[in-house]
This record gives C-alpha cells, sequence and structure tokens, in this order.
C-alpha cells in the first residue's frame, strides 16, 4: 500500500479523508468502494478538486456517509429535504439480528416516553453504546429521563441518506430502570463509556431492556457515473465506472 499523507486540499477532501479515517478504510478499499482509480482517490484529497454529482453519490456510498455531509451542508437541514437519486426505493424489514448488529456501534439515539398520563410522549437524543443485547445511556439523575425510570421506553436510531433515498430504523420497545449495582456498573464501566455529548453532571446510568425490536431498510439502485469529471470541473485520473 502507498504512503498516504495528510489531506492538503480542499474542504471536501478534508472531509473525505476523515471519514476514511473513522472507517478504518484505505484509499485502495474506498477507490474499490466508489469503482474510482485510486490515483483520482488521493487527488480528491490532496487537491481542490470537484466531483460530479454522480460520482459524489458513489463516494458517499463507499463511505457510508450521505453527499450532504461530504460537502458540508447538513448540520442543520433535515433529512430527506434534498433531491433524489433513487425515484422509486424499496423497503424491506429488518430481522431482530440484523436490527441489533446495526445498533452495536453505538452513537446517537432517541427515547420516547409519556412523562405524565394524558400527555404528549417526550423524545430525546441521547449517546447510547449496546450492552449484552441493551440499550446503555447515561443522564442526569434528576432530569426528566432520569424521573422517569424505572418506566416503559422506547428508543429509536437512524441512517439516513436523503439524496440517495437509503437508510434504516431501528425500534425498540422496552422498559428502562437504573443500573445500581456495583458490578453492573463496574463492568459497563469496563466495557464501552458511553459519553454524553450534552456535557455536564450524567451520573445516572439507564438501561434500556428490549421486549421487542423492529427495523425497517430503504434503499435502491443510484445511476452509475460518468467515466470523468463533468464540462468545467478540474481535471484529474479518470474513473473507472
Amino acid at each position: 500500500m502507498g504512503r498516504e499523507r495528510g489531506t492538503g486540499g480542499s474542504d471536501i477532501g478534508r472531509r473525505i479523508a476523515q471519514r476514511r479515517s473513522e472507517l478504518g478504510m484505505s484509499r485502495a478499499e474506498m477507490a474499490e468502494g466508489a469503482g474510482m482509480d485510486p490515483g483520482y482517490a488521493e487527488y480528491l484529497e490532496e487537491q481542490p478538486a470537484r466531483l460530479s454529482q454522480e460520482a459524489l453519490y458513489h463516494l458517499a456510498h463507499a463511505l457510508g456517509t450521505s453527499p450532504e455531509h461530504l460537502l458540508g451542508a447538513d448540520t442543520d437541514t433535515p433529512p430527506g429535504s434534498a433531491s433524489t437519486a433513487v425515484p422509486e426505493p424499496e423497503t424491506r424489514t429488518l430481522t431482530a439480528e440484523e436490527c441489533l448488529a446495526l445498533l452495536e456501534p453505538g452513537g446517537v439515539g432517541r427515547v420516547a416516553f409519556t412523562d405524565s398520563a394524558g400527555t404528549a410522549p417526550v423524545v430525546l437524543p441521547v449517546n447510547y453504546v449496546l450492552s449484552d443485547g441493551t440499550v446503555v445511556f447515561r443522564t442526569a439523575a434528576d432530569g426528566v429521563i432520569g424521573r422517569h425510570v424505572p418506566g416503559p421506553m422506547g428508543f429509536e436510531v437512524d441512517r439516513i441518506d436523503g439524496a440517495m433515498s437509503e437508510g434504516w430504523s431501528v425500534l425498540v420497545a422496552g422498559r428502562a430502570r437504573r443500573v445500581g449495582d456495583g458490578a453492573e456498573l463496574a463492568a459497563l464501566r469496563g466495557h464501552r463509556f458511553p459519553r454524553p455529548w450534552a456535557g455536564g453532571e450524567r451520573e445516572a446510568w439507564i438501561r434500556v431492556e428490549p421486549e421487542g425490536i423492529t427495523g425497517r431498510r430503504v434503499g435502491g439502485r443510484v445511476p452509475h457515473a460518468r467515466s470523468g469529471p463533468a464540462p468545467g470541473e478540474a481535471e484529474g485520473p479518470a474513473f473507472r465506472y
């Protein structure tokens, strides 16, 4: 494998390199997944290149992210607001095993519960990990989530690529309880540590024990990209689509 320098190119090049690094993926592997020449993959990260829309779709797909993320345009945009490359995406139901596999990496999900009788459900984001088939997160002991525990709770996590009409969602229905046993807490701290983005005191560890797990995946085929940059784009090594 050739030497891979730190990116000195455009913002999109830095985002490509960052996402590839997060996945532990080499440039050659990224190029193969996107159907690009390896030299072009290096060019994208190192030079201020421009991409055709089709090439961007394929590169995002290889990196398991969205074109908007690579463009840096998704921070304040609700998922699904972009135009799509797939006119008729297909939907299929996921098995419980597939759902757990999608939950396994951890990240950010949403808990849902009814705070009091006759009120609308409360839905809040949390940083979570999956431990022994259960969802674990930390929260403030006297916060709105902490006051609800123990009790019934839903948990949802999804990944959506609006431009490619592709994504999945998993819903866990179960009961939440506070982890109070010293040995159980020690095991969680020694396994993986859920770090809340919100900061502050998050001393209460909550475990959601599933009573049911369901999920769906939506996807379709993306049209092949051109075999080179679009008119007016920076020249570089050719695609091999």
